[in-house]
């Protein structure tokens, strides 16, 4: 490098210095900075097979309809669209000992936004999974996340903060009975939490135990069997028309578990079989049928990889009138590298969502929506440390006007700006 340009330790110094004259607001900013312009050099820096990195990041978007309006509303405050500025810390660990692997991450988050203020939050963002073996035979996996964001504006109109807590913990184990057999069994649970009084109706649990078995051929693919229970409980009352409700329900699952790797730049992956979803209450109907998800991927190119898929799932909403919906939907996308330190990204995807948890007899029975996205993106990764990226986001859905979510048009904007040492 000639000696003219600044080394990497002299603009770390001085981004820092520009840190100490900042403000409180701008102080994150600066530091973070610093990181970034330092990652060039400097032994400070961990390497790829250091199994502690801490990394920092900046970033900005702007939404044109932050509250998913219907198209005719002129919005709060005579406003639709909103920016926010977002600053990250975290910290990522990746070791294995022997057969052993731990892997965790943790993440925080502040997001300021620039009118709709009342809407500012801490995200925070916590994985830990141990991946575990046992002689020749026998592995699986334990784990735990937590995650609070703010919840989506897509299914509940309000203008208030709504913070929503998602904690899981999992754990899964597969023993390898033969080299041609392996049988599987997991369990899991998973709770959401709301912060907004009036959203708490959606609080709940939902248990999941599952057991199977799975052939695997010589020639990588892979096919078996699972049979699943998925348990969920609503942990506050939902009262309508007087009479209190128990949205509790109980769904079985018998699907099909396969890994098809078609040639060597294909693979085609399907989980997919019959559900029964029965309720702890009569008034929502129960529902049966074709149930799951098939997705394939196909590199064409060494540089070009797309990927392609289509489900037909039972999904709990949030939703004062009804308790779930059945989704149908399609989705496309592909990813470039454009250069060494360049990729691109793009996605489509179409759902329809029909209301089938109808609590009021009144309630339409045929109820539905149609929700259609399309994301592109390019990541830019100058050094191994640094990274930028941008994306754009186009949403737009036929709304259900009885639940009063109108038709609705939305774009999103982001740069992000992220430092790893």
């Amino acid at each position: 490098m000639p000696s003219s340009l600044p080394s990497s330790q002299h603009r770390a110094q001085t981004a820092a210095r520009v840190a100490l004259r900042a403000g409180k607001r701008t102080c994150a900013r600066a530091v973070a900075l610093a990181l970034a312009l330092g990652a060039g050099g400097g032994q400070a820096w961990a390497g790829p097979s250091d199994p502690l990195h801490v990394y920092g990041g900046l970033g900005y978007f702007y939404d044109d309809n932050l509250f998913r309006l219907s198209e005719e509303s002129p919005g709060y405050d005579n406003q639709r669209s909103d920016s926010a500025r977002q600053s990250v810390v975290g910290v990522l660990f990746d070791k294995t000992w022997s057969r052993q692997r731990i892997q965790a991450q943790g993440k925080l988050s502040k997001v300021a936004f620039s009118h709709f203020k009342q809407l500012d939050y801490d995200g925070k963002d916590f994985q830990g999974t141990w991946n575990w073996q046992l002689a020749n035979h026998l592995e699986g996996s334990l784990g735990a996340t937590y995650a609070q964001t703010l919840a989506p504006y897509t299914d509940f109109q309000s203008r208030e903060r709504n913070l929503r807590v998602q904690r899981r913990q999992f754990a899964d184990a597969a023993w390898r009975m033969h080299p041609s057999w392996r049988v599987r069994g997991a369990a899991s649970r998973d709770k959401y939490t709301y912060e907004l009084r009036v959203q708490r109706y959606n609080d709940r649990t939902e248990d999941a135990v599952e057991a199977g078995f799975d052939y695997l051929p010589r020639s990588g693919s892979s096919a078996g069997l699972v049979v699943r229970r998925l348990s969920g409980k609503y942990l506050n009352e939902r009262i309508l028309s007087g009479v209190v409700r128990d949205d509790d329900y109980k769904q079985d699952e018998l699907k099909a578990r396969i890994v098809w790797r078609a040639t060597p730049i294909t693979t085609v992956q399907a989980l997919a079989g019959y559900a029964k979803r029965k309720n702890a209450q009569s008034g929502p109907r129960d529902v049966s049928g074709f149930n799951g998800r098939v997705t394939a991927s196909f590199s064409p190119r060494q540089k070009l990889r797309l990927n392609t898929a289509a489900w037909r799932e039972f999904s709990a909403i949030e939703n004062y009138f009804y308790t779930f919906s059945l989704n149908r939907g399609i989705s496309a996308g592909a990813s470039w590298d454009a250069s060494a330190k360049v990729r691109v990204d793009a996605n489509a995807s179409v759902e329809q969502r029909s209301y089938e948890g109808r609590l009021l007899n009144n309630s339409p029975d045929d109820l539905s929506d149609t929700l259609r996205q399309a994301t592109v993106g390019a990541t830019w990764s100058p050094l191994q440390t640094v990274q930028f990226s941008t994306s754009f986001i186009h949403q737009e859905r036929s709304g259900a006007r009885f639940l009063g979510n109108g038709s609705f048009k939305a774009n999103t904007v982001s740069v992000n700006a992220n430092a790893q040492f």
